[in-house]
């Protein structure tokens, strides 16, 4: 049964005739009428003249805000009536509904609201499911054989949680401002004269042999992809077709029709199938081309992608591999499931093959490789890449959707668990690498998860670890910290060092005395009774401290993962990286810290803020270790030498962002900072500072946001661990607008470190 319900206005907004008009940057409706917790179906009618993102809050009795929010669809383009399925929390007790931050006029009315069941939106989930990747009715049988094994191996909350995250996205702002973010992004008749004119005016026109191997594809497929590199804009290509012993007779009249087209098309015919690494490199034997392009055989290029490449290699000479942005294509032409993805990240290379398409690299480095390896057939691109980066650092990355993955059955970009010998091959290529590299590592699969790897360093010499812990009375949030470093953790070599900044409460000094009786050679406490400076009590540890390793950690966490600190250790004593962050959680087991986004709220945010424990974030970015430009102090880990290089703390920054400005002083020197997905710990955060709730504490805030501002203004606006196109005011990698930052940030304001890079390997 269908309940109406009524809107009314709460903020920002007033009627006019059967519109309304927005007249400020923050209107909402207050949601009056019956509503169920759980999955619903929400309908609506509207008209507006341009696609208004509708985000809905819900209040569980402290008041609506940012951390119980999510996007549930729009207000389409002209008239619409809409229908989703979105998911009401169990603790809501009232809804907010805002449309957009924007004054315009819009009308919006008939809503609705029906519960579902859960298999309801199972359904629902497959469907959408299927229809993007073209599933016809065998795709969807052997879809179901893989859910009954889903069931058999994992349970059946297993693959509820797996609909409930595809109901999720097609939910969410990834769906509806794609579609948004596409309608801004289309290149002009007058933009396209611009880009021809460039491109006359290049210095620099290499040849850009793009490969292509060729098997047994459908005939639409193969003309599709054949012509997106006839429409390049930029001219100077040849495209190097191996066919690799189709069956199929369409094959051969389809080449030799393209070949007698444009002598620009080079065609091979392998005499027997050998897979996709032999036809590669088959192809790649006819390439005489300064660079080399991938493309798979039933993808499609955007017109500008060789033009956006060669501008790159005109304002960057020494770039020997390019990778830019892509999305999906379904059957029906559809574009969707956009990965904007940040910019050189060596350990996400390690995590999973995120640089993909379109690559573009130089030729003298393929060939220093000798090419695709056999064996690694699903993952020989992956293996490619792992094997060309130990040879250079000029990587380049373009932060544009430069290529369509068409997603049909039996595609990879269909399914990342559709071909599971692309899983295996991959952990393979990283494994090798490992061992190429002769780094004191192991890879394992993450569970439940295709096409994606665990790297875990161990620590190598034993180092000592120092671990920072500034405090002020509140005995029993120190107790439960103390309590879970001594009882949990595996690792022996460390000692914990108590910064006291001027406790007055009895309890505390019977704490340290029980610590300093049961751990005489790994407690110590210092006192600094100054004024509450966070930056100046960490450097104060940091003197006293005799560790190899330094770990600042705040007195309001408690350690869940036994291996917390040998995990952090192993990456932290690596050569080339500077602060490994930790992930931690709020106490209802919802993500507190996944990494700093700079940017977000002016200054930085964290990634994936509030999102559940069992998430995978933005393109499983929670599962696996990847690369931020800063992590937060809360827990941070780094080498005692690159603590000091880099003069420690900034003590004009007492309370706010000293870690953001810390990291950064780090990264410029040509470090990498980590964040590890498997080092947990709560944070019950300000529990000990309390909040920036009296004016004092206000000006003193709105002082240091200037002065971080002050300092790294060119670096906030382009993060690059994240990427331009998404959302500076959401932490959850929102889509934002098109950007036109164009320049990689590695070569604005970094140094490179020649002796922190221990990846480069002989070939």
């Amino acid at each position: 049964m269908k309940s109406k319900l009524e809107l009314i206005p709460l903020n920002d907004l007033k009627k006019d005739g059967d519109r309304w008009v927005s007249y400020g940057a923050d209107p909402s409706f207050l949601i009056h009428g019956e509503f169920g917790v759980g999955w619903n179906e929400m309908s609506w009618s509207s008209n507006s003249e341009e696609r208004i993102p509708l985000k809905m809050y819900w209040d569980n009795g402290e008041d609506f805000n940012e951390g119980r929010s999510l996007i549930i669809g729009e207000i389409s383009k002209g008239n619409s009536n809409t229908k989703t399925y979105l998911y009401i929390p169990d603790d809501a007790i009232a809804i907010r509904l805002d449309p957009g931050e924007k004054k315009l006029d819009f009308s919006f009315s008939n809503l609705k609201v029906k519960k579902v069941s859960r298999i309801c939106v199972a359904v629902k989930a497959l469907r959408n499911y299927s229809f993007q990747r073209g599933y016809g009715y065998r795709g969807i049988v052997s879809l179901i054989r893989k859910v009954l094994n889903a069931i058999k191996t994992s349970g059946i909350k297993s693959l509820w949680a797996n609909a409930k995250q595809i109901m999720e996205y097609n939910s969410n702002s990834l769906v509806n401002d794609y579609s948004s973010w596409l309608e801004n992004s289309i290149i002009l008749e007058k933009e396209i004269s611009q880009i021809n004119d460039e491109i006359e005016a290049f210095e620099y026109k290499p040849l850009i042999s793009i490969i292509l191997p060729v098997y047994n594809i459908e005939e639409v497929w193969l003309r599709k992809c054949i012509d997106s590199v006839l429409a390049q804009y930029y001219s100077n290509w040849e495209l190097c077709i191996s066919d690799d012993a189709s069956t199929k007779l369409h094959i051969a009249k389809v080449l030799e029709n393209y070949k007698a087209r444009d002598s620009r098309i080079k065609v091979v015919y392998r005499s027997e199938n050998g897979h996709i690494s032999k036809s590669s490199n088959s192809a790649l034997a006819i390439a005489t081309g300064e660079f080399i392009a991938l493309l798979d055989h039933d993808d499609e290029l955007t017109p500008d992608a060789l033009y956006e490449n060669v501008l790159l290699l005109n304002r960057f000479r020494d770039a020997d591999i390019i990778y830019s942005d892509e999305d999906k294509i379904s059957i029906e032409g559809e574009r969707f499931s956009p990965f904007f993805k940040p910019d050189w990240s060596p350990d996400l290379l390690l995590s999973q093959m995120y640089i993909c398409h379109l690559t573009v690299c130089r030729k003298c480095l393929i060939d220093q490789v000798e090419g695709f390896r056999e064996g690694y057939e699903g993952s020989q691109d992956f293996d490619l890449m792992l094997r060309v980066t130990e040879l250079t650092d000029n990587i380049y990355h373009i932060p544009k959707i430069l290529y369509h993955w068409r997603a049909i059955q039996n595609s990879t970009a269909s399914s990342g668990s559709s071909k599971d010998y692309t899983h295996i091959a991959g952990l393979k290529a990283v494994e090798d690498a490992l061992a190429r590299r002769k780094l004191p590592a192991t890879v394992v699969s993450v569970e439940g998860h295709s096409n994606i790897y665990l790297t875990r360093f161990r620590p190598t010499s034993n180092p000592k670890i120092s671990i920072i812990i500034p405090t002020k009375n509140m005995a029993s949030v120190l107790k439960t910290c103390l309590d879970s470093i001594f009882t949990k953790t595996k690792y022996f070599n460390y000692e914990v060092i108590i910064i006291d900044n001027g406790s007055t409460e009895p309890e505390i000094f019977k704490l340290y005395k029980y610590w300093e009786k049961n751990e005489k050679e790994r407690f110590k406490v210092y006192v600094l009774d100054i004024p509450f400076n966070y930056s100046k009590l960490n450097n104060f540890g940091a003197e006293k401290a005799s560790g190899d390793l330094l770990l600042l950690l705040n007195n309001d966490t408690e350690v869940i993962s036994e291996d917390w600190l040998q995990e952090m250790a192993g990456q932290a004593i690596r050569p080339e990286i500077g602060a490994v962050g930790a992930c931690l959680y709020y106490p209802d087991k919802t993500l507190q810290h996944g990494g700093v986004v700079l940017g977000l709220g002016g200054v930085a945010g964290h990634s994936h803020k509030h999102f559940a424990s069992d998430s995978s974030g933005y393109y499983r970015r929670l599962k696996i270790v990847s690369n931020y430009t800063a992590v937060t102090a809360a827990c941070l880990m780094i080498r005692k030498e690159i603590f000091f290089e880099v003069n420690g703390l900034e003590e004009e920054l007492q309370v706010a962002f000293n870690d953001v400005d810390f990291c950064l002083k780090v990264w410029s020197l040509g470090y990498n900072n980590l964040w590890l997905p498997h080092v947990k710990l709560y944070h019950y955060e300000s529990k000990s500072r309390g909040y920036e709730d009296t004016p004092e504490k206000q000006l003193r805030f709105a002082g240091e946001i200037e002065w971080v501002k002050n300092r790294w203004s060119k670096i906030l606006n382009n993060d690059p661990a994240y990427n331009p196109n998404l959302s500076k005011d959401r932490e959850d990698f929102s889509i934002g607008i098109p950007s036109e930052i164009y320049e990689n940030n590695l070569n604005i304001m970094r140094c490179k470190k020649e002796n922190v890079h221990s990846n480069k390997v002989n070939i």
